[in-house]
C-alpha cells in the first residue's frame, strides 16, 4: 500500500529573505524569460544554503562563471537565467547575498601607505549596496552624422571575453617560457595578439546596442557594427573605449576612507570585490 504523501512539517525552517534590493538597472535590459520582476520592484534575497557555499570555494567554478550563476539563482529564485544579467546589476545582487548569508558587517585589511602598517577595518555592507548606482546610457556618444547607443554587457559576453583575454595571457607566458625560435616565437605571439585585438572589439560590439545615421536609419545588426568597427577611424573607437571606461568608474564604489591606527594617518581604500575572498571571509 502506498503511503500518504504529506507535506514536509519542515517547510517552516526552510530558509527565508533577508533582504530585499532593487536593481541598479530596475530591470531594463534584463531578457523577459531571465528575471520575475515584482509589482514594488523589490527582489527577495535568500541566505547561502551549505551547497551554494562550497560552489564558492570551487575555483573551476568560478573561473567560468557557472558557480556564481548558480548562487545567484539559489538566492534570488526570481532570476532564471543569471547568464543574461546586465553586468551592472552583479556587484548588488552579490553584495546582498553576503548581507542575507553574514549580516551586513564585512572585515578588510589594508596596509597604509605611510607607515606600512597592517590594518582591519569594518565596513557596512548596507552603504556598498546603497551605492550602486546604473551608469549613464542614455545619452548617446555624437560624432558628425552618427549616434551611438551603448549598453551593458550581459554577464555571460563578461564572464566569456575574461576567459579569453585569461587563456590567451596564459599562451603569451608560455610562448615567452618556451624553448621555441625566435622565429616561431614571434609568429605564436602575432597570432596571440591578433586574438587579443578581436577580443576588445568583440567587447565594444556587444557593449553597442545601435548606431543611427542622421537619426533615419538605425543599425542594430551585430556584424554591421563590428564592420563599422573594425573599418572606422581609430579616433572613433578610442572615443567609445573612453565612454565605456567612464561608464565603469560610474558604476564602481568610491574607495573607503580610513585611518591607520598606528600613525592615525588616513587614507583611501579601494572596494573591489574578489568574490571568493569576498565570500570566504563571512563566517
Amino acid at each position: 500500500m502506498t503511503p500518504n504523501i504529506t507535506e514536509n512539517p519542515l517547510t517552516k525552517y526552510f530558509r527565508q529573505p533577508a533582504i530585499y534590493i532593487k536593481l541598479p538597472s530596475q530591470g531594463r535590459w534584463w531578457p523577459d524569460n531571465a528575471i520575475n520582476i515584482p509589482v514594488n520592484g523589490e527582489l527577495p534575497i535568500y541566505p547561502m544554503t551549505t551547497k551554494d557555499e562550497i560552489v564558492l570555494k570551487t575555483p573551476d567554478a568560478l573561473m567560468n562563471g557557472a558557480g556564481l550563476v548558480d548562487v545567484m539563482q539559489s538566492c534570488c529564485p526570481n532570476i532564471t537565467d543569471a547568464w543574461q544579467m546586465p553586468n551592472i546589476d552583479m556587484d548588488a545582487i552579490l553584495i546582498a547575498i553576503r548581507i542575507a548569508s553574514y549580516g551586513h558587517n564585512m572585515d578588510f585589511d589594508s596596509t597604509c601607505p605611510h607607515c606600512k602598517h597592517e590594518n582591519r577595518h569594518a565596513k557596512d555592507l548596507r552603504d556598498s549596496l546603497s551605492a550602486v548606482k546604473c551608469p549613464d546610457f542614455d545619452t548617446p556618444i555624437r560624432m558628425d552624422d552618427l549616434s551611438i547607443k551603448l549598453r551593458p554587457t550581459r554577464y555571460y559576453e563578461a564572464n566569456q571575453s575574461k576567459q579569453i583575454n585569461f587563456e590567451e595571457q596564459k599562451i603569451l607566458q608560455a610562448i615567452e617560457n618556451s624553448n621555441l625560435s625566435e622565429e616561431e616565437k614571434t609568429s605564436q605571439v602575432s597570432n596571440s595578439m591578433r586574438r587579443l585585438i578581436d577580443i576588445g572589439l568583440n567587447a565594444l560590439v556587444m557593449a553597442t546596442e545601435s548606431i543611427a545615421i542622421n537619426n533615419d536609419v538605425s543599425v542594430s545588426n551585430k556584424e554591421h557594427i563590428r564592420e563599422f568597427y573594425s573599418n572606422t577611424e581609430n579616433s572613433v573607437v578610442k572615443t567609445i573605449q573612453e565612454r565605456l571606461a567612464d561608464i565603469s568608474r560610474q558604476a564602481g564604489l568610491d574607495p573607503v576612507e580610513v585611518a591607520c591606527e598606528s600613525c592615525t594617518k588616513g587614507y583611501k581604500v579601494p572596494i573591489e570585490f574578489d568574490y571568493a575572498s569576498f565570500f570566504g571571509n563571512g563566517s
